[in-house]
């Protein structure tokens, strides 16, 4: 077990565990897309889908966990959330971006995070078909591949690349894509790459500036907000406040400001419809 007595956790056995867990779990999403897959289930809306292999790699992370730490919590994307008694939770996202997976496009993630004391302590997001592993533990820095990495340097708002994503949901991409269209002139240039752990650890690692996105749940944000904050920036809501389904950027600290100032400009922090969060 890696509670200690006094509530406190080895934070690093909780890491390893997570890239053991998750480099099982990347084989068998990969293995599995050499086959047929098929859509399994929808969610929020017709085009939020599940496909077998997630819930085969949900399935694989919670029993190889549980196996070395029975008393621990779980929460998945694919299935009802479990309650523990050690004080850690795992949070889990078997596939990170399931639609690129439905279709063949290599960008997909598998994204495990442990939690002690309402805190990420450890996570560790694994990019399934290029191998490449993104880990941080709370203050000992955030590492591609065992070697560290830091979040870009840029701080003028028009030489930044920003990563987004849409919500499943059309009648929230309707107001998204408004707000992204006036701020697509103040900035370099946008891509949408379909997998928001990714996205998250891009900016970690400085292949992106800065993110945005609605629609983020807590399995997206688990493991890369750690690796972006342990790289040196900040992952927050538009109002300095937590990031949440309703809005979560991420920036360089020394870009933080000017980029939530743009995004409120652009409209940002208003949310014209009158039911938040969407229900299914």
């Amino acid at each position: 077990m890696s509670t200690a007595a006094g509530g406190q956790v080895d934070a690093r056995a909780l890491l390893d565990l997570a890239v053991t867990t998750a480099r099982a779990a990347g084989k068998l999403i990969v293995e599995g897309r050499r086959g047929q897959v098929r859509v399994a289930d929808t969610k929020s809306s017709p085009t939020d889908v599940v496909t077998d292999n997630d819930v085969a790699s949900e399935r694989l992370i919670r029993s190889r966990i549980l196996a070395v730490r029975p008393d621990d919590g779980f929460v998945g994307e694919e299935s009802a959330a479990t309650e523990g008694t050690s004080g850690v939770s795992w949070v889990a996202d078997p596939i990170d971006g399931t639609v690129n997976y439905l279709y063949g496009i290599p960008q997909y993630a598998v994204s495990i995070a442990a939690e002690h004391g309402g805190r990420t302590v450890a996570g560790a997001v694994l990019d399934a078909t290029s191998g490449e592993l993104f880990t941080a533990v709370r203050g000992e820095g955030a590492h591609l591949d065992g070697e560290p990495i830091s979040v870009s340097s840029t701080t003028d708002l028009s030489h930044t690349l920003v990563g987004t994503g849409y919500h499943y949901r059309s009648d929230v991409r309707v107001h998204q894509a408004a707000e992204l269209a006036r701020l697509l002139p103040r900035i370099r240039d946008l891509r949408r790459l379909g997998s928001a752990s990714l996205d998250l650890c891009y900016v970690a690692c400085g292949r992106l500036d800065a993110y945005v996105e609605r629609g983020l749940r807590p399995w997206d944000l688990a493991a890369a907000r750690l690796v972006v904050e342990e790289a040196g920036g900040l992952v927050e809501g538009v109002a300095h406040d937590e990031p949440s389904e309703l809005l979560a950027m991420a920036a360089p600290r020394g870009l933080a400001d000017a980029f939530r100032a743009e995004l409120l400009a652009c409209g940002f922090g208003n949310w014209p419809m009158p039911e938040w969060p969407p229900t299914r």
